[in-house]
């Protein structure tokens, strides 16, 4: 069993993305009291006093008589979400129970949350899923991304697959699989502009998105043959919370990658929640101790990987993320490679609202040395763009990295 020992800090940075009763759909009854509520809470708690030149009082006054005439929750939901645009702040939008990210973001804010998920999650916070990230193009819906060990990688689904439907019905990332965890659905997707549809038939499972995310490390993790050397790569798709880096140290000190001659530190998408000293992890300084007891169980503390290693980016890189990627790149530790990340770099708070919606409202504003970072987000040492469109599951950030790293090692 590895340790890696580092302090804790509770406040979190993470990223926007985007009950039983997950087990339960949204409301379909507007509630004007919803309304009222997120306004107060931004009023109450948004992290600049100015509202960002927007007159908070009059935005209600517009919005409000529009989210009470609306037909149904969808439609109040879009009203919400256009006065919450105006403020045009990270980590403030709100999230309902048909999208991923509610689940994601519930998990990750559970221990400040924990009387309410009490009731509302009796079996742990879980929704059902394939493991599956999408982005839209043009009109069209694309994978964007694949979380290792989950159904839709072990189904053969690739990222740039354009989704068409799943069962004959339009895409919806919870509801095509409420009522279906453990049964066969058939995804139909597009692989070429032009081309014939696709059927993978794929099994959801219930997925509680933390143990997911941090499985997925494991999962994900491989050594890649490169120039007769031995590249690691892991991705990290939440670093929201210090698991993720016990994880990683695990990993590279005794874990698959131990052995590995340089590194890939893929840092794309998902959600942030780092902290700056995680970089220490590739700090020169500082010895690593391994202790080893009679049963051979070792406990590693302070790891450090001290070869060569290149860092991914994207513009789904955001928040804590964007810190790491900010100090990767000032002090030197190795090549960003990929495109400008997110500049969503605010603290979050999450609030649950009244119809079990979420909140997540921006409460502190963040400097990095003393730089903001919000809208202006990390640009790449060496700029690699990704169409995703019908990728067919390649990665031209992963193939510049291992160029880069093979070269600097002598491959």
């Amino acid at each position: 069993m590895i340790r890696y020992r580092t302090a804790l800090i509770v406040v979190l940075l993470i990223g926007l993305a985007a009950p039983a009763r997950a087990e339960v759909a949204p409301h379909q009854q507007p509630d004007i009291a919803v309304f009222d509520e997120v306004w107060r809470l931004v009023d109450q708690h948004f992290y600049d006093p100015n509202f960002r030149g927007q007159h908070w009082d009059a935005l209600r006054e517009r919005y409000r008589p529009l989210a009470e005439a609306a037909p149904d929750a969808d439609a109040q939901a879009a009203i919400i979400d256009e006065m919450l645009g105006r403020l045009a702040a990270s980590h403030t939008a709100r999230y309902r129970q048909d999208d991923p990210a509610y689940y994601q973001l519930v998990d990750i804010f559970s221990g400040s949350l924990r009387r309410e998920l009490r009731s509302l999650f009796p079996n742990g916070v879980r929704y059902p899923g394939i493991g599956i990230f999408t982005r839209e193009s043009d009109g069209k819906l694309f994978v964007s991304g694949t979380i290792a060990g989950l159904p839709a990688e072990e189904a053969g689904i690739l990222v740039g697959d354009e989704i068409v439907d799943v069962d004959g019905k339009p895409f919806e990332p919870v509801g095509s699989f409420t009522g279906k965890v453990g049964q066969t659905v058939t995804m139909h997707v597009r692989r070429a502009p032009g081309d014939p549809v696709v059927p993978i038939t794929v099994k959801p499972q219930w997925i509680e998105p933390a143990k997911a995310f941090l499985e997925a490390m494991t999962e994900g993790a491989r050594i890649i043959e490169s120039g007769g050397k031995k590249i690691a790569y892991v991705r990290i798709w939440s670093y929201a919370g210090g698991r993720y880096q016990d994880k990683l140290g695990e990993l590279l000190s005794t874990g698959k990658l131990a052995d590995a001659d340089a590194l890939i530190w893929d840092l794309r998408d998902g959600w942030g929640g780092a902290q700056p000293y995680y970089l220490d992890i590739f700090s020169r300084l500082g010895p690593t101790m391994t202790l080893t007891d009679n049963d051979g169980d070792q406990d590693v503390v302070n790891v450090k990987w001290r070869k060569p290693v290149a860092l991914l980016i994207n513009g789904g890189s955001r928040s804590g993320k964007e810190v790491l990627a900010y100090g990767f790149k000032k002090y030197g530790v190795g090549e960003v490679i990929g495109t400008r990340t997110a500049g969503a770099l605010l603290a979050g708070r999450a609030f649950l609202l009244r119809d079990d919606s979420l909140l997540l409202l921006a409460v502190s504003d963040v400097a990095v040395d003393g730089e903001r970072l919000e809208r202006a987000g990390v640009t790449p040492t060496i700029e690699v763009p990704f169409p995703l469109e019908y990728a067919a599951g390649k990665d031209p950030q992963i193939d510049k990295a291992l160029e880069i790293l093979t070269r600097e090692i002598g491959g």
